[in-house]
């Protein structure tokens, strides 16, 4: 298991449910984070919060919708000097659950592609030639384990497709100290989730954090939370590293 004292984190959709547990517990590694939301104000508290435990930390903001702001934030980060070691793909909408899903609209599909799947490729793209030239870099994309519900077709393809181009680009990386992976968080009760959900977001500790620790130079694997749930982080990282599957098969 590495040790990300003094690393950089980026973490998109940190203010808040899944996010804001990330970065507090890499916060207690020690690891220094960028705190990404639509507004900087939606992370001034979390700001405060993880600065006490005593790492560097900055916020930046960018609607993941609009491509160019995506790329004003990448160019932003840069500009301050960071070098991203870690980035997690948090973010994600849930546009809409679809009870009559033959009238599934276009739209569905336009915005959840765009932020669920186009973002976090372009934040990949962005950030891979940094990683590569300093030898070092974890990237975690979270994905989503919803099958068989076309009431929610414009956010599973997303998904989908976001789950295809991490595997398929991981390869390009795979034996490098450069590791992209997959998180599925399980079904949490987050603003994305809703209320009626199974499991609490802490229920998605450790196995969310796992593709940043893990040390053994293979990428493509899916770290689905609800298996590691209870464990201490080093047992999670260790049986991460032991039995997933490489790439991962649902």
């Amino acid at each position: 298991m590495i040790d990300v004292s003094g690393k950089w984190a980026l973490i998109t959709g940190a203010s808040r449910g899944i996010g804001r547990l990330i970065a507090l517990e890499m916060a207690k590694q020690g690891c220094n984070l960028v705190l990404h939301s639509r507004r900087l104000s939606h992370c001034s508290s979390l700001l405060e919060q993880v600065q006490r435990l005593g790492v560097q930390a900055y916020a930046v903001e960018a609607e993941l919708s609009d491509l160019d702001a995506v790329e004003d934030m990448m160019t932003r980060i840069d500009r301050t000097g960071t070098s991203l070691d870690i980035v997690f793909n948090n973010a994600g909408v849930q546009v809409a659950y679809r009870s009559a899903f033959l009238e599934t609209p276009s739209e569905d599909y336009i915005k959840s592609f765009a932020i669920n799947t186009i973002a976090p490729m372009r934040i990949c793209y962005h950030v891979l030639p940094g990683m590569v030239d300093q030898g070092f870099g974890r990237i975690i994309n979270t994905t989503s384990g919803i099958a068989l519900d076309p009431q929610q077709a414009g956010y599973s393809a997303s998904k989908a497709a976001l789950d295809k181009v991490t595997v398929d680009l991981g390869s390009k990386y795979d034996g490098t100290n450069v590791i992209l992976s997959l998180a599925d968080p399980g079904w949490c009760r987050t603003d994305l989730g809703g209320p009626n959900a199974s499991n609490p977001p802490e229920s998605a500790l450790p196995g969310v954090l796992i593709g940043a620790f893990v040390d053994d130079r293979r990428s493509g694997r899916l770290f689905a939370a609800p298996h590691f749930s209870g464990m201490t982080l080093e047992h999670a990282v260790q049986q991460a590293e032991t039995s997933c599957v490489v790439p991962y098969d649902r």
